[in-house]
Parts: C-alpha cells; structure tokens; sequence
C-alpha cells in the first residue's frame, strides 16, 4: 500500500509542478518529434506503476499546451480551477460509474446538488431536467432529442419505438451562424442537416427575429445561441421564444459557453427571456473552468428528457430510486464519469459571487484587447459585448497568427467570419491578468510589425 501512496503522492506533486509552472511556459511546444520515441514500444513484460508514470510525463510534458495556463486564447477553453482539479483527481481515485445510485450512491447525490446549484447560478427553471455529458456536443444532442420526441410526440408519433421513416416531417429552424455540433447532433439523431432552415444573422450573429417568423411552419425545433462562436452576440430569446411558441415550435439554445452570462449581473440583460426556453446547452470546462471533459444539458420537460434518453433492462430493475435521481436517464452513456465532483468543487470555490466576477473579469479582459489594438491601429471587426476579439490583419492575417503561435509568447487561433480571415481571441480562464493580455496585445503588435517589415 506503501507504493500506491507514494505513486499517487508523486503524480500530485509533478501534476502542482506542472501547474505551478505553467504560467511562464511557452504556451505551445516548440517541438513535438520526439514525443514517439520517448513514448517507446509496447512492452514484453510488466513494469513497476512509478517508472511507467515518470517515462509517461517525461515524454509528454515538453508536448504540452499551455492550455490550462493564462494566456491561452483559443477555441474558447478553460483552465481548470485548484478545487476543480484536485476533485477530478478524487473522482479517479474513487472511479465511480456514475450511473444511478446502486453503481454510486455518492456519484448520484452529488450530481443531483451540483445541477441544482447550476440551475440556480444560470438563472433556470427549477423544475428543469438535466445531465451531466462530455460537453457542447454532447449537450446539444442530448437536448435537441428531447426536442424531436416532444415535438413528434405531440405529432402523435413514437419516435423511440417507431424511429423516424414515416414519421411527420420534422424541421430545424436555426441561426445561419450556429456553431457545428447543432449539424453533427442533427446527424447522430437521424434528422439530417437537410432538415435546417437556415435563418439569416444580423451584422454581429444574431438571428433576424422577422426572418424566424418567416421561416416557422409546422411542427419544428428553433435553435437559439447564447454567445456567437466568433463575436459573442446573443439572440434575442424574449422575442424569439414568443414567436416559436405561438407556432408550437420547440426552443434550444446552444449556450456552450454564453450562456454563463446570466450568471454575471453586468452582463445577465444579454439573456433576457433565456428561462423561456425548452432546452439548454452549456459547457462547463468552458467559462466554469472545470478539467475535460464536463458539460450540462437542461431540459424544462422532463419527461421528454427522461423518454429520450433512458433505458431499461432486467438487472436495473426493483432498485427503486430512494429520492436520488439516476443521471443514466438523461445522458446517452451507461458507463459514465463521475463528473458531479468536479463541478461541485468548482461552484464550491467560487460560490455565486466568484462565478459572476470571473466571467465579468474576463469580459472586461476582452475589451482591455480590443482596446490596445484598437489603439495600435489594428482593426477590431466585433462588438465585443462578452469575451470573444475578432482581429484583421487584413492579407497579413494568417501570416501574423502564425507569427504570434510560434513565439509561446500566447496562442489564439484564425476564424473565417463573413469572408474575412480573421484572429479570434478568446478570453475564458480564470487565472488571466491584466499583465497577461498587455503581454499578449504586445506580442500581436510585434508580430504584425515583422510579418510588414518582412513584406
């Protein structure tokens, strides 16, 4: 037992060492050749746990991303909080499959708190349902099959029992601009991309509520987004909500990380009307900066929910639920992480006051990089109403993204919005300063000043 403490004791300290470092790391590995023949062949024969944890770490931290550390700025990821991080390495110390409370008693409980807790902090419905997934993905599909068998049920179609061939047709009415797992949850649910009914976006992203009203028409799933993936704009979910619901029409919104906005009182007004809505997606290793993978999907029918996603078989009956809810009926995996731990120790530390001032911090940190180069002379093309920067170089713009990667000063990838290349920063880790987006907005500006004096 001696060895099992002193192998996890080990991991714990090179894990602090790691994220005690990180800050002043390159933000992306110069080189990652190596990496392969490091990581060896399969071996013949057992080894001891230590030496095959300290050849793993050897090779693979001179590979890392300094994803978890302050001036990363892409694809809108987190860095997970001290409390959130140290759970999740309980969670897989205890391993709980988090199935229902006879494969984990504690899994349940805690996951039951942690999404009322999450309702509370986003401003839901008490009443609503929700699960504990992977992340945006797997949110969206989770709610947007709730949406197809309510709206079909109400068509008088099983959709469980009876799949889709025959069935009522069944349309998609979304923002021209949503993000792709809406299509790829269309897919994996049989609907099929064909299925949306695109609606033009106004100058920032949002959806054109007259365009809506237009496009509604019988039986349908309307998807909202709180947060455009490259400006930030929210739809208006006050109007578009009304709308839909007088049509009959079924309302999700894609929130992946939006939609903790409502979270934040200087920022909650860009979700008015959000509660109205049928189904909701948000990520939490996104903006709550809780380790991969951990995402919510909250639904304000339950039953629909619950007949989307749960199963039955002879060994999981007569278990009976003693007042705790089985979180297997509302996600589509039977052998699932425990990722209640996490996230209660992640609302635990910050508590709803730390919650709301870390999402209006790194608001506030977005604007700081509009500001600076807005006053470089570089051109800022977004409002920036939340945390996302759309930056144009113009014809230089890959040129100087790439230039910015390569120098580990930070990293922030390229987006194509309305034809234009362009630099999308996003600012969503709890740990950034100030000093880091000066540093940032600094290395930009150097970058843009070689790739011109490099014609």
């Amino acid at each position: 037992m001696s060895d099992l403490r002193d192998l996890l004791a080990g991991v714990a300290a090179r894990a602090a060492d790691y994220r005690e470092s990180v800050a002043d790391a390159p933000v992306f590995p110069d080189d990652t050749s190596g990496v392969r023949e490091k990581l060896g062949d399969l071996p013949e024969k057992p080894a001891p746990p230590a030496d095959v944890i300290r050849r793993l770490a050897d090779a693979v931290e001179p590979a890392l991303v300094a994803s978890t550390g302050p001036r990363y700025f892409g694809f809108v990821t987190g860095g997970a909080l001290d409390a959130a991080t140290a759970a999740d390495m309980l969670a897989t110390g205890w391993d709980q499959p988090a199935f229902n409370k006879v494969t984990s008693p504690a899994g349940a409980i805690v996951e039951d708190v942690a999404g009322a807790w999450l309702k509370d902090v986003l401003g839901l419905p008490s009443h609503a349902s929700f699960g504990f997934v992977t992340g945006g993905q797997g949110a969206n599909t989770v709610g947007l099959a709730a949406a197809r068998h309510h709206v079909l049920a109400r068509a008088g179609w099983d959709v469980e029992r009876r799949g889709l061939h025959g069935a009522p047709p069944l349309r998609v009415i979304a923002n021209e601009e949503r993000h792709a797992t809406i299509d790829r949850s269309l897919r994996l649910l049989g609907l099929g991309t064909d299925a949306v009914q695109p609606v033009r976006a106004d100058d920032q992203g949002a959806i054109d509520i007259a365009g809506l009203e237009k496009a509604l028409d019988g039986p349908a799933i309307v998807c909202l987004q709180a947060g455009n993936v490259n400006t930030g704009a929210f739809d208006d979910f006050a109007a578009a909500t009304e709308i839909a619901h007088r049509h009959g029409a079924w309302v999700h919104v894609d929130g992946a990380f939006g939609l903790w906005a409502a979270a934040a009182p200087a920022l909650r007004h860009l979700t008015t009307g959000l509660e109205t809505a049928d189904s909701w997606a948000v990520d939490g290793h996104k903006w709550l900066n809780v380790p991969y993978d951990s995402g919510y999907a909250f639904c304000a029918h339950p039953e629909s929910h619950r007949a989307s996603m749960s199963l039955t078989a002879a060994y999981l009956t007569g278990q009976g639920d003693g007042g705790v809810r089985a979180p297997g009926d509302f996600v589509p995996e039977s052998s699932r992480r425990a990722r209640g731990f996490a996230t209660w120790a992640a609302l635990g530390e910050l508590g709803r006051t730390g919650i709301a001032e870390m999402i209006e911090r790194c608001c506030a940190l977005a604007r700081r990089f509009a500001e600076q180069l807005t006053e470089a002379g570089i051109t800022v093309v977004n409002d920036v109403v939340l945390n996302q920067v759309l930056v144009d170089f113009g014809d230089d713009t890959e040129r100087v993204i790439e230039v910015v990667q390569r120098s580990g000063e930070c990293w922030m990838g390229a987006t194509t919005w309305r034809g234009r290349r362009l630099m999308r920063i996003s600012v969503s880790n709890w740990s950034t300063t100030e000093a880091d987006v000066d540093r940032s907005a600094a290395a930009i500006q150097a970058a843009r000043a070689s790739v011109a004096s490099s014609g």
